[in-house]
């Protein structure tokens, strides 16, 4: 098995994501596996500084990665060749849509269509439509033609999921590879197994099976995991006070008591040392874990 943790880089970690840190690393090493540090940097908020600190917080909670740090800045060589491929294969086409129109075009909502699912708009132009759009000079967005597939998962923690594909976008119109596909491309290219992240990402795990599938991939396990909220049932941000390691260290805290207090949210038992970490991998059970959100009292 090979698990992986791939943050963005654009801020500081919150006990938010320690916590789906740490559930990354007690997942990889329990099963005595590798666990890879990517960065999904493709974001224009991406800050020199914040690779650090999140290098730094990891660490200063006891976990550790294996290998070299890999960033999808430096990888877009492998999403380009991915996305020439599906061109060959004549399964993309080009995307005009601002984002106010692909509101207004997104499909009714339904139980198996993720959130803001494209309505296929622009796959249905005519010859006379495409030339208006190519004289417009905005650059068009590449989406997939997926015919609407309906995916079924079966996710570690969550059980049985299943979502239908829209045509979701390969590169947007400033050739930026998307998410789904930079993921998908990385994941096989690692040789990454199992990944460990936050439930808000399930809707959008069909997209990524179903791109897996089209370029003749193998899929990794997935175990989504319950976010952090805070006490008004929002999901946990940096603006909702402090809630970083640093904030926790002012106000008198070590970081032992912050990883003690993560550990408490999972009902694992506390430890007297990060040494002693180890051991609570070699007891880590995964079915054991709650599976509703943690409450972050500030």
């Amino acid at each position: 098995m090979t698990g992986r943790w791939a943050p963005s880089p654009t801020g500081e970690f919150h006990v938010g994501n320690l916590r789906t840190a740490l559930l990354a690393w007690l997942f990889a090493r329990s099963g005595s596996a590798e666990l890879l540090w990517r960065f999904e940097d493709l974001d224009g908020a991406v800050r020199e500084d914040f690779y650090n600190y999140q290098l730094r917080d990891f660490q200063r909670i006891g976990l550790d990665w294996d290998g070299e740090i890999f960033r999808q800045s430096e990888r877009l060589h492998l999403y380009r060749d991915a996305i020439e491929d599906l061109q060959r294969q004549g399964l993309t086409y080009r995307c005009w849509c601002t984002r106010r129109e692909i509101r207004e075009a997104t499909v009714a909502p339904h139980a198996h269509l993720p959130e803001g699912a494209y309505s296929g708009k622009c796959r249905q132009l005519t010859a006379r439509e495409t030339s208006e759009n190519e004289r417009s000079g905005r650059n068009p967005a590449l989406r997939v033609i997926s015919g609407g597939q309906l995916i079924k998962i079966d996710d570690r923690q969550l059980g049985n999921f299943e979502g239908s594909v829209d045509d979701f976008v390969l590169c947007r119109g400033d050739l930026t590879p998307s998410y789904n596909l930079a993921v998908v491309i990385d994941d096989a290219d690692m040789g990454v197994t199992e990944v460990v992240r936050g439930d808000d990402l399930l809707p959008t795990t069909p997209r990524q099976i179903y791109l897996f599938d089209l370029l003749g991939l193998n899929p990794p396990s997935y175990a989504h995991v319950p976010l952090v909220l805070t006490q008004s049932g929002d999901r946990l941000a940096k603006r909702d006070g402090a809630v970083t390691l640093d904030d926790r260290l002012a106000l008198g805290e070590s970081e032992l008591d912050v990883l003690n207090h993560l550990l408490s949210s999972l009902q694992l038992r506390n430890i007297e040392s990060l040494g002693e970490l180890d051991q609570i991998a070699r007891d880590f059970d995964p079915g054991a874990l709650p599976t509703s959100p943690w409450v972050f009292g500030l």
